[in-house]
């Protein structure tokens, strides 16, 4: 309606950065993404200015962006992913982590043997799982208190209490 947009957010819609940053970085679904870091540029992204951004419902966002003035405009961006400029995050606390950080980490396990490369961070309603790739192999974590030993992110490196055969 008169241009808002209706985003849904891949964590809780009231802890959402989309709420801090006044500019986010949207891509059509058919382009390529880059793995954190720099904001994107180049073909299929467009930066757009927040205007008006708050929580609707349970789980999504509402937002005026600049430039997106009627109904129409809105309905251009169906499908459209929502990217944020990582250099822009708040600091973690000492005792937090953005999952984005985690991507391209290493997993180990407790004796230093590599479970595979962080590809993502799933969300389930348990609890948040890394997808791990090694060698062309899928492996699942979760990642809780439970399990997670360390993270460095200086060192790219998660040491979690998991084993390579499970």
């Amino acid at each position: 309606m008169r241009g808002w947009v209706r985003v849904a957010p891949f964590n809780d819609p009231r802890l959402s950065l989309l709420l801090q940053l006044p500019r986010w970085f949207l891509r059509a679904p058919s382009s390529g993404a880059s793995a954190g870091g720099a904001a994107p540029a180049g073909a299929g992204w467009r930066a757009v200015e927040v205007e008006r951004v708050r929580v609707h419902g349970a789980d999504e966002i509402v937002a005026r962006l600049a430039g997106v003035d009627d109904r129409d405009a809105a309905l251009a961006l169906e499908g459209v992913e929502v990217f944020l400029e990582r250099a822009r995050f708040p600091a973690a606390s000492a005792d937090e982590v953005y999952w984005a950080d985690l991507i391209g980490c290493v997993v180990l396990d407790p004796d230093g043997a590599p479970l595979g490369t962080v590809v993502s961070i799933d969300d389930h309603p348990a609890h948040p799982v890394m997808r791990l790739s090694d060698a062309g192999r899928e492996r699942l974590v979760p990642f809780v208190p439970e399990l997670i030993r360390s993270v460095d992110l200086e060192a790219r490196t998660v040491v979690a209490d998991w084993r390579r055969d499970w």
